[in-house]
């Protein structure tokens, strides 16, 4: 108690030492956990929220060797590992740590390879769970580890590797013998794709950005790299993977199309075939069963998973599993390529594990992940709707609306995704079913120019100078929403995380006078200081996507359209939001932006998270940011507390 007052009066003394509008801040620390100027709750708000925060999901990760799946799934604090022996058994926890696990994969020897930070850094550690429950770090500390991929035997593995202060990638390769040693230096992004069948050939892969990458083939004995399919114009790839014969790799590319397609490539010819067909949609994911026969790939279809299932050598489609309207994630065959493991998330049931029979044609739910007492019947589910805006280009949106009272008008909170080359999705969302539900308000979650899963045109529609052309596409959705009888264009709220956080300070600046308030967790306050200070390995990859500082042109426009420098426009009150350890956007961008609107008087609430990164992990420090987010948005919606 003796510290916090020490550092509350030396708060209190540089505020004194302020301009005279300078906010005084009243700082509490709870654990890992900082809140300024944030009141504290009443307990009714915790009750709640205790329903929405208490629900869980389960993803599944891989298939097991006796025929079980391997899922994470959380039952403490974080996300841990977790094996299922059949469809409905119980979850039978493998790992517990404090910090959460990632990436679990099965490899041929029945060790699990599974990833895990600290604290949100993303300097991710691989390690080997034996059969024997024993566990070794694989990697070194104080790296950056990812995208493993080994041979069919499992004898040979690769992962790429980054140090601190390199925009390098190195790939590594663990042999029979359990020697390490880095097979290729490599310049960017660089990562392993695939292992060849006999473990002789490595598919390379580079990312540039989101609309260049390329693949190449190394020889691991001689080191020798040959170019995938060199091509004179940019190609996007995603993925990559061996024909069990090893003849040929599969793909995901944009080659002569605005859509991501599934492409074969015959290494000894070079010719290429789309074995997807000419879809107006992107292939977003694939997986061949280990034999070559069955072939699955997910299709993305305005948001929502179409799941295909074919006769890889035929071309024949096979018997579909009919699902619920969601996303679906994490194809993987079972040994036997009988089954197809997956994930499904639908917008009224959370991310559960299930499987197709390939052979029997039986769909089959493996978990039943817990909606923490919600009645599924009652939750909202989205409408799909397209807005006009400026330049007349139509906006896709998710529509979540309260039900109302004959002449009643719903407070709206516009939801705007990170990335920018992400995409809102129709999944469960407990902060977007409690804004309908207890707040009564209307949700919007946008898709923006530049969003992913619209074509490459649309999503080069917001490139460097063009940035605030997407701010400008929530400026018509204001306009939309002043059009809706039933939506209450007078209390509108922006929120969004990361570049949504950026979004939401751009559109505070711009149209603060039609806002409530804004919600930004993490987000951009300024350009140039974030493209500085943003690790090392992300920054060339993000000046490809929002343009280079270091350019005097493109300085200009940064200085322009960066919220840091147009703090004065914004009237309305803010919160913001921050984990110590985010290496994307660092926590000095917050920092700089709750200064800069306190001077101008703007109350500003600010919480940060010690323990977190660029997203919030933990469940105790989500259930505090969704307690302060549901203050925020009482208070600045006019709906009490």
């Amino acid at each position: 108690m003796k510290k916090l007052l020490v550092a509350s009066v030396a708060v209190l003394a540089l505020a004194s030492a302020a301009p005279a509008f300078s906010q005084a801040v009243e700082r509490r620390e709870i654990g890992n956990q900082i809140l300024e100027n944030v009141p504290v709750a009443p307990s009714s708000i915790r009750e709640g929220l205790a329903r929405y925060q208490n629900a869980r999901s389960a993803a599944f990760g891989d298939w097991l060797s006796d025929g079980g799946m391997l899922i994470t799934t959380r039952f403490g604090n974080t996300n841990q590992l977790h094996v299922v022996s059949a469809p409905g058994a119980d979850r039978s926890q493998i790992t517990f740590y404090d910090e959460p696990v990632a990436s679990p994969h099965v490899l041929p020897n029945g060790q699990i390879l599974f990833s895990k930070d600290t604290g949100g850094d993303e300097w991710f550690q691989l390690f080997l769970r034996g059969p024997d429950g024993k566990t070794v770090q694989l990697t070194e500390p104080a790296t950056r580890n990812g995208s493993p991929a080994w041979s069919k035997d499992g004898s040979v593995l690769v992962w790429s590797r980054a140090v601190k202060g390199s925009a390098n990638y190195d790939v590594l390769m663990r042999d029979a013998s359990g020697a390490t040693k880095v097979i290729f230096k490599g310049e960017g992004q660089v990562s392993p794709m695939a292992v060849s069948p006999d473990g002789k050939t490595v598919l390379l892969g580079r990312y540039f950005s989101i609309v260049e990458s390329k693949r190449w083939l190394l020889d691991v004995a001689s080191g020798k790299l040959t170019e995938l399919n060199p091509s004179k114009g940019k190609v996007a790839y995603q993925g990559g993977s061996f024909t069990p014969d090893g003849k040929s790799v599969l793909l995901l590319s944009d080659e002569g199309s605005d859509f991501q397609r599934l492409v074969r490539i015959d290494l000894a010819t070079g010719a290429k075939s789309i074995v997807s067909g000419d879809r107006p949609w992107d292939v977003e994911e694939f997986a061949l069963s280990g034999d070559g026969r069955i072939l699955a790939y997910v299709v993305n279809e305005d948001g929502y998973s179409k799941l295909i299932v074919q006769d890889f050598i035929t071309r024949r489609a096979l018997p579909q599993p009919s699902l619920p309207a969601g996303v679906v994630s994490n194809l993987v065959f079972s040994a036997d390529g009988a089954k197809l493991g997956f994930s499904l998330a639908t917008p009224t049931s959370v991310s559960d594990a299930w499987s197709w029979g390939v052979v029997d044609g039986k769909l089959e739910r493996w978990t039943a992940s817990e909606l923490g007492g919600l009645d599924s019947e009652a939750l909202t589910a989205p409408t799909l709707i397209r807005y006009p805006s400026f330049d007349k280009r139509s906006i896709p949106a998710f529509l979540y609306k309260p039900k109302l009272a004959a002449g009643q008008k719903a407070p709206v909170i516009i939801d705007i995704h990170g990335g920018p080359e992400g995409q809102s999705r129709p999944t469960f969302n407990a902060f977007h079913q409690h804004s309908v539900a207890e707040l009564g308000a209307a949700v919007i979650v946008t898709n923006v120019r530049g969003s992913s899963g619209y074509g490459k045109t649309y999503l080069n529609l917001d490139n460097a100078e063009k940035r605030e052309d997407s701010v400008k596409d929530i400026g018509a959705l204001l306009d939309w929403i002043a059009t809706q009888p039933d939506l209450d264009s007078s209390r509108v709220v922006v929120y969004g995380q990361s570049y949504g956080g950026y979004m939401s300070l751009a559109v505070m600046t711009h149209y603060s006078d039609r806002m409530a308030g804004g919600v930004e967790r993490y987000g951009i306050s300024n350009f140039v200081s974030f493209l500085q200070n943003t690790e090392a390995y992300r920054r060339d990859l993000r000046r490809a996507e929002y343009g280079d500082e270091r350019d005097p042109k493109m300085l200009k426009a940064f200085e322009t359209m960066s919220p840091l420098n147009n703090v004065g426009k914004i009237n309305k009150p803010m919160l913001v939001m921050q984990g110590w350890n985010d290496p994307r956007v660092p926590k000095s961008e917050s920092d700089q932006v709750v200064a800069k609107l306190r001077e101008q008087g703007v109350e500003t609430w600010y919480v940060q998270f010690k323990d977190e990164g660029h997203g919030f992990l933990k469940k105790a420090n989500n259930d505090r940011r969704r307690e302060v987010e549901t203050q925020f948005l009482r208070k600045v919606l006019g709906l009490g507390q």
